[in-house]
């Protein structure tokens, strides 16, 4: 079955959906007040550099400076690694053992591009390593190399793309050959190089006009992102409910993707175009932290600020023959629910995961290969360790982008993130040690408590003794009054 997009266009909020099999992958959601900056590039001074940290804080025009670290400046192999590029190859251009107070001055000014949006604490980070990526090539203007997408497995169809680049180059730079360019016309990868070699030089032209710190150049939306990014023969069909960005699609496919054959539909019912497909209902669920295997087992998502922690369960799932067989399948499912989980979620960072602990080498390794197997579909670059002897998986998923949850979400008011509240007996006996403090303070014959109504009906009923205790100590006669609205942790103690 055919996979699609469906975007959902609104004046404050653009959402953007990836079905696989008419079941939700991925989501991207950009709001009109928080448009995402990755890809923005900007003019920007440096306004300090910390030797301590390899790292230097540079204003580029936002609320809070931006975060560039050494690596960032002379070049991180890693990165260029994922692109498509050897390590041998990629060894000459970067120098590990450069230092940032050597590379960057306070008051000096650099062209940088943002690598990554503010995530939580953490502020924007930004690269002085430009990429200015296109339908089928991704230009380097600072680097003189042309790599291979590591996704292009045909060793035949990796030198023929080489060669392509290599052959109609038309300056200095350097150039990543893209997944989609695979089956790519000369003439297309050609149009594609001249597109980014003419942006390039307008960004210069710019750069050298402007005062720093300035936005200098701003990437597509994030409609025409995902349509450059994500359009493929596997992906062919996309459905639209705005006219004005349906026409913006049309023409983009048109000038940079001309040979491919898309279906573009304009969604014009009544009914909203994701509750139409089924969509809004699969939001309402990405907030939740247990998701429900089909078996019968279920598997928990913990987000921290440091990592990701997931816990698997046979919950209802009892099995068929033992216990290792049913560990074995819940595992399993777990593991390809989980990479989905991953993707739809947008889930990055360091993620520990929790399997049910299995006695056979075996089945840990049958586990480890369905999650790799699993994971592959990701665009994102992930990193996976072994299963070890007490189950857990170590792995990283590279972040660039809020977690959607985070997006959807906010942390609670009432217990500020932490995921609980006190207990209504908690509050009861805090009450009372509030009751006993201020006594002395509080004249007259007459003690009036506030409370939330659940509490006030826990001290008239199971807490009644220890209400009455009280008075009978103090002498005085408390009234419980439960007010509704109130937050259950607070309560107040008045004279009356």
């Amino acid at each position: 079955m055919a996979n699609e997009l469906i975007i959902n266009v609104r004046p404050h909020e653009t959402r953007v959906a990836l079905l696989e099999d008419r079941i939700l992958a991925e989501l991207y959601i950009e709001r009109t007040k928080d448009r995402g900056i990755v890809g923005n590039i900007y003019k920007g001074k440096v306004v300090k550099v910390l030797p301590g940290m390899q790292a230097a804080f540079v204003d580029i025009g936002l609320e809070k400076a931006a975060f560039l670290y050494v690596a960032d400046v002379s070049g991180a192999i890693e990165d260029y690694e994922e692109m498509g590029f050897q390590r041998e190859e990629m060894t000459s251009y970067f120098n590990p053992s450069s230092q940032i107070e050597d590379l960057l001055s306070e008051g000096q000014e650099v062209l940088v591009q943002v690598s990554k949006e503010p995530i939580g604490t953490k502020g924007t980070r930004i690269t002085s390593n430009i990429t200015l990526p296109g339908r089928y090539l991704v230009f380097m203007p600072t680097f003189d190399h042309i790599g291979v997408s590591r996704r292009i497995k045909d060793e035949k169809e990796r030198r023929r793309l080489k060669e392509i680049v290599q052959t109609i180059k038309l300056s200095s730079g350097g150039f990543i050959v893209r997944t989609a360019s695979e089956g790519a016309e000369p003439d297309e990868i050609r149009n594609d190089m001249e597109f980014l070699v003419h942006l390039w030089n307008n960004i210069q032209k710019r750069k050298e006009s402007s005062a720093a710190p300035s936005l200098i150049h701003t990437d597509l939306t994030m409609v025409l992102r995902v349509i450059r990014d994500i359009l493929s023969p596997q992906v062919n069909r996309i459905t639209i409910d705005s006219r004005e960005e349906y026409e913006n699609i049309i023409s983009f496919i048109n000038t940079y993707m001309p040979r491919q054959k898309y279906e573009i539909t304009l969604y014009e019912r009544k009914e909203p175009i994701f509750d139409a497909y089924g969509i809004e209902m699969e939001i309402d669920k990405i907030l939740g932290r247990k998701v429900w295997l089909k078996s019968g087992g279920y598997i928990v998502i913990d987000n921290s600020e440091a990592l990701v922690a997931i816990d698997v369960n046979t919950g209802r799932y009892v099995g068929k023959r033992n216990l290792a067989d049913t560990i074995l399948k819940t595992n399993l499912e777990a593991a390809k629910e989980i990479a989905y989980q991953l993707r739809l979620r947008n889930i990055g960072g360091i993620i520990i995961i929790d399997f049910i602990d299995m006695e056979r080498e075996g089945d840990r390794e049958k586990v480890y290969q369905a999650l790799e197997e699993a994971i592959r579909k990701d665009r994102q670059k992930t990193t996976i360790f072994k299963i070890s002897e007490l189950g857990l998986v170590e792995m990283t998923r590279k972040r660039t982008r809020e977690n959607i949850s985070r997006v959807l979400g906010e942390p609670c008011p009432y217990c500020e993130g932490a995921g609980l509240v006190k207990s209504k007996t908690t509050i009861c006996y805090d009450i009372f040690r509030e009751i006993e403090r201020t006594s002395s303070e509080v004249g007259g014959h007459n003690i009036m408590v506030e409370v939330n109504p659940e509490v006030a009906a826990l001290l008239y009923e199971e807490e009644r003794a220890g209400v009455e205790e009280l008075e009978r100590r103090l002498r005085k006669k408390i009234v419980i009054k439960g007010r509704s609205g109130l937050h259950q942790e607070q309560f107040s103690i008045v004279e009356v």
